[in-house]
C-alpha cells in the first residue's frame, strides 16, 4: 500500500480490533485398537450431523436488517450491503444473488465501512468523509463488473466455514465464488482469535478477521465475519 495511506489503515485496524476471550484447545484424539477408532469415528460423524446448521436465515437478510441506509457508523456494513443491491440491481442473474439464498450454505467475509474507505482512498488518493462519497467513488473508480468481482472474491461457497473451524486452519486454501480465485488462512493467534486472509494483491496489506465480529448469522447455512480490510482479486 501506498506510503500516504499507511496511517488510514492503521487507523482502521485500532478501531476494530479488540482483544477476546481465550479460545479453548482442541479436543485429543485416540482410541487404541480399530475398533475404538471405527466407534469414535461414527460418533464423531454423528456429533458433526447433529451440530450442521439448519436455519435458512440469508446473509442478505442480515445486511438489511438495520434499514438499509448510510449512516455516520464505519463499523457496520452499509457500503458492503449497497454493493450488493447495486450488482443485482444492474446484473439481477448475478451469483452475487446466492447471498439472498438463505438454503444455500456459504461463508461470507464482510469488510466493514471503514475498509471500503480506505479502499476508496488508495484507488483514488482522496479520502471520503462519507459512508455515501466513498460508495459513489468505489463505484466510478471500478464499475459494476469489477464491483461484481471484488463481491464474489469474499464468498466461499460450501458449509460454513465457523470461526472454530477456521482458527484450526491455518495454510488451507478456500476456493472462492470468483472462479479461479482463492485466499490463504494465515492464523497468527490461535489464543486472540487473529486470523489474516491472505489475498491476490501482494502489494497492499491483508484483511484481517475481527475477533468482535465472528459467526455472524451463526446457526443458519449462511455465516459471516466481519473483517477490516477489503480483500482484493488482483493488483487493484
Amino acid at each position: 500500500m501506498k506510503k500516504r495511506h499507511l496511517v488510514p489503515v492503521v487507523a482502521a485496524l485500532a478501531g476494530a480490533l479488540a482483544v477476546p476471550a481465550a479460545v479453548a484447545a482442541p479436543a485429543a484424539s485416540g482410541a487404541s485398537s480399530a475398533s475404538s477408532a471405527s466407534s469414535a469415528s461414527r460418533t464423531q460423524a454423528s456429533a458433526v450431523a447433529a451440530a450442521a446448521p439448519t436455519g435458512t436465515t440469508s446473509l442478505a437478510d442480515v445486511l438489511l436488517a438495520d434499514g438499509n441506509q448510510f449512516d455516520g457508523n464505519w463499523y457496520d456494513y452499509d457500503i458492503v450491503t449497497e454493493a450488493v443491491l447495486a450488482v443485482l440491481a444492474a446484473k439481477p442473474d448475478s451469483p452475487v444473488g446466492l447471498l439472498t439464498q438463505g438454503d444455500v450454505p456459504l461463508t461470507a467475509f464482510i469488510p466493514n465501512d471503514r475498509a471500503f474507505q480506505v479502499l476508496a482512498a488508495d484507488l483514488t488518493g482522496r479520502w471520503y468523509g462519507s459512508e455515501t462519497k466513498v460508495f459513489e467513488a468505489l463505484a466510478g473508480a471500478v464499475g459494476i463488473d469489477a464491483l461484481e468481482q471484488v463481491l464474489l472474491y469474499h464468498v466461499v461457497p460450501g458449509g460454513p466455514v465457523t470461526s472454530s473451524q477456521a482458527l484450526r486452519s491455518d495454510g488451507a486454501m478456500l476456493a472462492t465464488a470468483l472462479p479461479g480465485k482463492s485466499i490463504k488462512v494465515d492464523v497468527l493467534s490461535r489464543w486472540l482469535k487473529l486470523v489474516r486472509l491472505v489475498d491476490g494483491d501482494r502489494n497492499d496489506a491483508d484483511p484481517l478477521l475481527n475477533p468482535r465480529a465472528l459467526d455472524i448469522n451463526k446457526g443458519n447455512r449462511q455465516i459471516a465475519h466481519g473483517i477490516v480490510l477489503v480483500l482484493r482479486p488482483a493488483d487493484l
